[in-house]
């Protein structure tokens, strides 16, 4: 397929009435503090309103849509489990009576899901996770910290042990990030990642530096070089003449980008970005309980310029027109992520 084509055919995906993609925070507290966290906590669990407000705008929707896309982000999803499975339910109602598909994802730090809460949430539809690691344990506990101040490896990496060991119907993609502290372990850290993870056709990887987005600790956060050629190094190595595709590469438009691709925070205020949070510029709305949107199109405008403009550097991160930090990967398939 040329550009052109290309380009055409994201932008009819991007802004058809016949695909929703919701991005829906449960809770924005979260049980990990990590040192590069950009978020504040400063909101709680999704109100009962709010959850009213999700099932009715996906009632109203519902019959015009081909696929509904429902990603979970926080904080941290998991702490507040009992909503997704009630909005998953939900989902899996309007999928049976409308003949659409469905499919719901997860972003969570991996510290609560267990096989049993994969195996429940499977059941619900919910059968894709991203889970991050640091590296090594010693690495990872340094920087992945528990609220109480302690390392969470341990627990993260026995869940997802038993995963590969359930028949859980479930895809994780592991997340590791690549920064100067830990870069010079993570080739010895890849091959156990490898050989204990990547003989399972459930799991894939994608290596990610850790960048400055925002966080308390960004003016003393060093990170690596974009160009730096031990990050390749490191692909290959996972690699190692096998399957590319079970390194993800991530999709070139950013759901940020999408007209029909929508964040619904625990308070109702509608956002389109993971990362600009704490940004002003990113509530461009409101769920109303009733299912109905308040959207104010003079502020969701810019995040939809790239189309405007032909710039596929925009599409791949709109934010980057709110900041002049680097584009940040936003995304795994339709999923956000930190």
């Amino acid at each position: 397929m040329n550009s052109r084509s290309s380009f055409d055919s994201e932008l009819i995906a991007s802004f058809t009435n016949r695909r929703l993609h919701l991005i829906l925070l449960p809770t924005e507290q979260c049980n990990f503090r990590c040192t590069y966290c950009y978020e504040d906590f400063a909101i709680g669990r999704m109100r009962e309103d709010v959850v009213a407000g999700v099932k009715r705008l996906i009632d109203r929707r519902a019959g015009e849509l081909e696929h509904l896309q429902i990603s979970w982000f926080g904080g941290e999803p998991l702490l507040a489990r009992s909503i997704i499975e009630d909005i998953a339910a939900h989902c899996q109602q309007a999928q049976r009576f409308h003949g659409l598909s469905y499919a719901s994802d997860v972003t969570t730090n991996g510290y609560a899901l267990n096989v049993a809460a994969a195996s429940r949430l499977a059941e619900l539809g919910v059968r894709t996770y991203q889970v991050s690691l640091d590296g090594p344990e010693v690495y990872h506990d340094r920087t992945r910290v528990r609220a109480d101040g302690r390392g969470s490896f341990a627990r993260i990496w026995g869940n997802l042990l038993s995963i590969r060991e359930s028949p859980a119907p479930v895809s994780i993609m592991l997340r590791i990030h690549l920064t100067p502290a830990n870069i010079s372990a993570m080739p010895e850290f890849l091959i156990e990642v490898r050989d204990t993870f990547l003989t399972d056709p459930r799991f894939t990887v994608f290596l990610k530096r850790v960048v400055q987005l925002g966080g308390a600790n960004d003016a003393t956060m060093e990170v690596l070089d974009p160009a730096d050629a031990r990050i390749a190094a490191l692909e290959e190595l996972v690699l190692d003449g096998g399957d590319s595709t079970r390194v993800f590469e991530p999709e070139e438009v950013c759901y940020a980008a999408r007209a029909n691709s929508l964040l619904v925070r625990a308070d109702g205020r509608i956002g389109k970005c993971t990362v600009a949070l704490s940004d002003p510029a990113n509530t461009i709305g409101r769920l109303l309980p009733d299912g109905s949107l308040q959207v104010d199109n003079q502020r969701l405008r810019p995040w939809l310029q790239g189309w405007e403009l032909r710039d596929d550097e925009l599409n791949s991160c709109p934010y980057q027109a709110f900041t002049k930090a680097e584009p940040v990967l936003l995304q795994i398939g339709a999923r956000p992520t930190r």
